[in-house]
């Protein structure tokens, strides 16, 4: 417990949090903004009419109003997790770039022990991320629901399971940058590329499986994309399923897979590399 009320003051005593944590406050209002808008558009217009029964289906489970009221709780999830990652890089590449990774291990002999540490403080970031995001979303939610003559839903199982799938998205994903910036050690490096991935990468992975599934007609290469982190955390809040898509949990599945892989070999490599 000391080296986690350490790796917080270290979080804390830097700029990184807030600068992050603004970002993410930002995409939040636009987000919600484009969810509410398409909600509005989902929950007032009936199925348009001439589509095949696979779009037509697909179109219905999404004009569902339990899958829009968790779209909306949990609105901001995808920049949002991009904050936490790079939150969770900084926690360690912080170390190498002000050249106090030799103090820290001499002082605590341990690398496991800190490498647990720093996996803890940054999951325990994540959470507050989620916290403050969700408190945010929950209101504004039920007043958009409200003006749409629609109850919160809040009692709806599926809105809830999102909204703490959601959480648990946000620890992996501190998780998740830990394990990053031990693989690049260079701060701008990891910073850079870590952006570069998630973006880029998510969307590249979507429209490579996506053709390459038309190509060869073989629907099961589409489900390839939810092997991506950034994909599996969307799917695994989605308060309903939707035609063609794999359930939400193998999303989250796939994100602890992804977790416990990167915070793993984190570990191993830290606790041999030479810091000099």
């Amino acid at each position: 417990m000391n080296l986690v009320r350490s790796e917080f003051l270290k979080i804390r005593t830097t700029n990184a949090w807030w600068l992050f944590g603004l970002g993410a406050f930002a995409m939040l209002a636009l987000t919600f903004l484009v969810n509410a808008l398409g909600a509005y558009y989902a929950l007032s217009e009936p199925t348009p009419e001439g589509l095949n029964p696979d779009d037509a289906a697909t179109f219905e489970a999404t004009r569902d109003v339990v899958y829009q009221a968790a779209n909306l709780y949990t609105s901001g999830q995808f920049f949002g997790l991009l904050f936490v990652l790079l939150l969770g890089i900084v926690v360690i590449t912080s170390e190498f770039q002000h050249q106090t990774v030799t103090t820290t291990f001499l002082s605590t002999p341990h690398r496991t022990a800190v490498i647990l540490a720093k996996l803890v403080a940054a999951a325990l970031a994540g959470a507050g991320y989620w916290l403050v995001t969700t408190a945010l979303n929950i209101p504004a939610t039920i007043i958009f629901l409200s003006t749409q003559d629609v109850s919160n839903q809040l009692g709806e199982w599926p809105v809830l399971r999102s909204i703490l799938l959601n959480l648990l998205a946000y620890v992996l994903w501190g998780v998740l940058g830990v394990g990053f910036g031990v693989l690049i050690r260079s701060q701008i490096g990891a910073t850079v590329t870590a952006v570069a991935l998630y973006l880029l990468g998510t969307a590249a992975g979507a429209i490579f499986f996506t053709l390459f599934a038309n190509w060869l007609d073989a629907d099961w290469i589409s489900d390839l994309q939810y092997g991506l982190p950034s994909i599996a955390s969307g799917l695994m809040v989605s308060g309903t399923n939707i035609p063609g898509q794999p359930v939400f949990w193998v999303g989250a599945v796939v994100l602890v897979g992804w977790s416990v892989l990167t915070g793993t070999i984190g570990t191993l490599i830290t606790r041999t590399r030479d810091i000099s």
